[in-house]
């Protein structure tokens, strides 16, 4: 079936659903079925719109089809020595559309920019099945408000991502891994003294035990600012971050087999296959955003600090609620991301003048509610 008819296909079935009032489940590859919570509905498989539509390598900008597997988008920018900035993890056959719709990024996102920093434009298909473009395929095309920028993030709750544009950057000459024994205070004193010298570091984070830092740029620079840097280089730093983005480091893979039936239970297509390296853990694995220099949480259980300090992953059995509560009073915000349960409250709940906004803008959107429903908050 030709790509160029299947967008139309799409928008008829979206058309049928708003005519029968029936929900749909937007579906690609389903590596991130586990996050946020279980949404309901036909599923309506984006898989088949795939393809790559326009590549400028010189002016570092690419569009694809949002079927298209992330794997073959990184390949194709491989070979002209381009990479995607914020680092995406796959979790497992990840698709470009669910990628900005889940809006995660990998250990590069403090020191690169995130999926929405990314993202130029998209088309996509309204919950009145109408195709709508925004943005475009240029760095500077927006005058006022980012319309573009806005699903990523929003799982699916605000249409159908037909395609996406993103600006890409050149990969670094050289990389470079450094570490050093330190606790969890010491390790996020350092890190924040680090990030403030002139040193091309592109990721740092600390495992418990152990800051890693990385740093990446011309060799030159790379090797003064090892110097500078100390610590012990780490042999093979491409594969430790490689797993800290696919959460397969030894924090991120702990659990017994009785856990891992349970979540297969939840996904929200069971059918699919579950990677081992996207596990659960025995608690639940929360994911939170603070400033860099706040301390650390007094909250019972394992932490793995990722991006210099702002983001804190949490394995615990500690009450949501709890949880929430210290992450905005350290000033921030939490989400469940890998948890047995998603029943409840999965995202940090908004004050009520954002909230009323997110409503406004999925009403919008979605007037009749039939994308991903409850797959961000149990009302929408």
């Amino acid at each position: 079936m030709q790509n160029e008819n299947l967008s139309e296909l799409l928008r008829e079935r979206v058309l049928k659903a708003i005519a029968e009032g029936s929900p749909l489940l937007i579906l690609g590859g389903g590596s991130k079925s586990f996050y946020g919570r279980t949404a309901v509905g036909e599923v309506l498989d984006m898989a088949g719109h795939s393809g790559i539509i326009a590549y400028e390598p010189t002016e570092l900008v690419l569009t694809a089809r949002t079927g298209t597997a992330l794997s073959t988008i990184e390949s194709v920018l491989d070979g002209q020595g381009q990479m995607l900035a914020f680092e995406p993890p796959h979790f497992g056959l990840a698709t470009l559309g669910g990628t900005v719709a889940c809006g995660l990024s990998g250990p590069r996102r403090a020191y690169a920019g995130s999926v929405r920093d990314s993202v130029l434009g998209v088309k996509l298909i309204n919950g009145k099945g109408e195709i709508l473009s925004f943005g475009g395929q240029v760095m500077k095309n927006v005058a006022g408000f980012d319309l573009s920028r806005l699903m990523v993030g929003a799982l699916g709750t605000l249409g159908v991502l037909l395609e996406v544009s993103l600006k890409l950057v050149p990969k670094p000459e050289v990389e470079e891994t450094r570490c050093f024994d330190m606790g969890a205070d010491a390790a996020l004193t350092a890190m924040s003294l680090w990030s403030g010298q002139a040193w091309p570091l592109s990721a740092a984070c600390h495992d418990g035990e152990r800051v890693y830092i990385r740093l990446s740029g011309a060799e030159s620079a790379i090797r003064a600012s090892a110097k500078q840097l100390g610590g012990e280089r780490l042999p093979d730093g491409c594969a430790f971050w490689a797993g800290l983005r696919e959460q397969n480091l030894p924090f991120f893979r702990q659990m017994d087999n009785s856990q891992a039936s349970l979540l297969d239970a939840n996904l929200a297509v069971p059918s699919l296959p579950r990677e081992a390296g996207a596990a659960a853990i025995a608690e639940s694995l929360w994911r939170i955003s603070l400033p860099p220099a706040a301390p650390m949480l007094s909250l019972q259980g394992a932490c793995f600090i990722d991006w210099g300090g702002a983001l804190r992953w949490l394995k615990t059995d500690a009450d949501a609620a709890a949880v929430f509560a210290l992450a905005q009073q350290t000033g921030g915000h939490a989400s469940l991301f890998r948890s047995i349960d998603r029943s409840g409250l999965v995202f940090q709940a908004l004050p009520d003048p954002l909230k009323a906004l997110h409503m406004r803008l999925k009403q919008a959107f979605d007037p009749l509610g039939i994308f991903n429903p409850g797959r961000l908050y149990q009302e929408w």
